[in-house]
């Protein structure tokens, strides 16, 4: 009987769920994205890890491909919940870091401006964002606050005269030291309620330090940030964000992308343990010959082909304008979960030799315990589901 064969640009896909949702051309620009994936940025991984930095090379290589609005791809196709998250896909398939890196520009922070920007803003930054000219980070999460950013968040914002004064301090930044802005949020003093800034990366009384120690996403610099008495103008204000209400809107509209994120990273958990079992001898035969092997690779496909089917079914509802907390926290909170069974799976199927770089599955099963937590963590998600299922509010 034939093997299920893994297509270079998806991964194992039995139910052709990646052809049934995309065009031609958006599959041609992905396979290109996982053609310069495998040969500049795969071979600089294991060194990324073990340095826990991020190669400039990676986004060397990235940026010529226009991922934002590829060559030949229709450009409502482009913006569409569906292409980007496959775009995420492919990225984590090859590394959960470089996928991390890509959205926090790509999602993240270009999702804001266009949302939390005025018209003219968003009209006059996004093609500088879409280019990387103008490299930005999304800056809400404090050391004090996580989960409860919301009522929480204290990173302050008065006005003086024409511009802002900001106070505060922001954590877990990923990508900061090598942006030009800051995404900063912060509370009004006035009206308490919620604003964001463009704050300059080199601005007087900005201060970046970089996070170490982190056992995830190692190559993702992350930093913690400083700003003390930091002056922007009126104008480095977004227009559209007023209060936590509009935040949650750009949240809602980029929660999709981290559970495309999750179901990319165990395709490519999966992807690692067949080569591996292909290859390794124990007993005088391959292992992938043994049952309990298979059996774990068979879960490891069922997790990794229902998140997916998820996934597209989410992004399908908000490419026709349906946008609901639930089934965004819904989709995160459950391709996280199956996430950490996959890789789990994985390294038992690899043995000693899966907390190993060189087989690929060590740097997956790290990194989903990082999917796990951020942009919502596990809890977070089910008590807004929760809230949908039953009509009453949990949180406090």
């Amino acid at each position: 009987m034939p093997a299920l064969e893994s297509d270079a640009t998806f991964g194992f896909d039995p139910y052709a769920i990646a052809a049934a949702h995309l065009s031609p051309a958006a599959r041609a620009a992905l396979a290109r994205l996982q053609e310069t994936l495998d040969r500049s940025i795969r071979p600089l991984l294991a060194q990324a890890w073990e340095t826990a930095t991020m190669p400039a090379g990676v986004l060397d290589a990235l940026i010529p491909l226009d991922l934002m609005q590829p060559e030949g791809v229709d450009a409502a196709e482009a913006a569409s919940s569906m292409y980007s998250g496959f775009r995420n896909y492919v990225l984590a398939r090859t590394d959960v870091s470089v996928a991390t890196l890509y959205n926090a520009q790509s999602g993240l922070f270009r999702t804001a401006v266009a949302l939390g920007g005025s018209p003219e803003q968003a009209a006059e930054l996004d093609p500088r964002v879409r280019s990387f000219e103008l490299r930005g980070v999304f800056a809400l999460t404090e050391p004090e606050h996580g989960s409860d950013i919301a009522g929480g968040l204290a990173t302050a914002a008065r006005r003086d005269g024409g511009d802002w004064v900001i106070d505060g301090r922001k954590k877990w930044i990923g990508g900061a030291a090598a942006s030009d802005v800051l995404l900063v949020f912060a509370r009004d003093v006035d009206d308490h309620a919620v604003k964001a800034f463009l704050v300059p990366t080199d601005a007087e009384g900005v201060r970046l330090e970089a996070m170490t120690g982190k056992v995830a996403l190692r190559p993702m610099q992350n930093a913690i940030i400083s700003l003390d008495g930091v002056s922007v103008a009126e104008t480095a204000r977004l227009h559209n964000v007023n209060g936590w209400r509009d935040v949650s809107r750009i949240l809602r509209a980029m929660r999709s992308d981290v559970a495309w994120i999750a179901t990319g990273l165990q395709a490519g958990a999966l992807d690692a343990a067949v080569r591996y079992v292909r290859e390794r001898h124990q007993f005088e035969r391959p292992i992938g010959g043994f049952q309990l092997v298979q059996e774990k690779l068979a879960r490891m496909l069922g997790n990794t082909v229902a998140s997916l089917a998820l996934v597209v079914q989410l992004s399908a509802r908000q490419d026709q304008g349906e946008f609901a907390d639930e089934n965004s926290a819904l989709a995160k909170m459950q391709t996280a979960r199956l996430a950490r069974e996959t890789v789990a799976l994985g390294r038992e199927v690899l043995g000693g030799n899966g907390i190993l770089l060189e087989h690929d599955v060590a740097r997956f099963f790290a990194d989903a315990e990082a999917v796990y937590s951020y942009e919502g963590t596990h809890e977070i998600n089910a008590l807004i589901v929760g809230r949908a299922l039953t009509g009453a509010s949990a949180f406090t």
